[in-house]
């Protein structure tokens, strides 16, 4: 939950705005690291299940609130005099309330829909394919998260085409990583499964997404 949460707060503070072209290829430089949120997801719901899973998508939502109040409050108070930083601050910190707001939610959707496919997925595969659980799940919870961030947070400020083509490039890039990822993803779950002997079912799970019970 740790290591989600720090994931998932350095990739919506650091470079989430910044658009970034590597080879030709046009994304967002904060969603190099963003997926691995979802990989973390993954491990978590399919060992413990949807329920422990969500609980932790709900700590990460605090955490951004927090995260977003914090820096709204130290970037909107009176620099002192001969403090020469408030320029950058504002550039790097500043994030409106709209793209803020974009990014949580798009974000608290994205990965209950990830959870909830994978969950569903692993019941009605009697817990084989993981491979398929994992990049599916993700083909839903990514796409769910990009085509609500990017149009609720610079619809209007950035073209229509650069909109596109940097909502499609970021999508790709966030569903490679996954399948990329799968080897590792097994060697975690496979770990974690023995060690804790859980490997969880979420057959009568009640999957509303607005509670914290386990």
């Amino acid at each position: 939950m740790a290591a989600f949460v720090c994931v998932l707060l350095c990739s919506n503070l650091i470079g989430v705005s910044k658009v970034v072209t590597v080879a030709g290829f046009t994304f967002g430089g904060g969603n190099l690291f963003f997926p691995l949120s979802y990989l973390f997801g993954d491990i978590l719901t399919e060992v413990y299940g949807y329920a422990r899973s969500r609980r932790v998508v709900w700590a990460g939502f605090g955490s951004m609130i927090f995260a977003s109040l914090m820096s709204w409050i130290v970037v909107t108070l009176p620099a002192a005099d001969g403090y020469t930083g408030q320029a950058a601050l504002e550039q790097i910190f500043g994030s409106t309330p709209r793209i803020v707001a974009a990014s949580i939610f798009a974000y608290f959707v994205g990965e209950l829909t990830n959870s909830y496919i994978l969950a569903k997925l692993k019941v009605r595969t009697e817990g084989r394919f993981l491979w398929m659980r994992t990049i599916g799940s993700t083909l839903g919870g990514e796409a769910i998260d990009s085509l609500l961030f990017y149009p609720l947070a610079f619809y209007g400020t950035w073209s229509n085409d650069l909109l596109v083509k940097v909502m499609l490039a970021n999508y790709v890039i966030k569903v490679g990583w996954e399948a990329l990822a799968t080897p590792l993803t097994y060697r975690v779950v496979n770990y974690l499964k023995k060690k804790e002997n859980e490997d969880y079912f979420d057959r009568d799970t009640n999957f509303t997404p607005f509670s914290v019970k386990v």
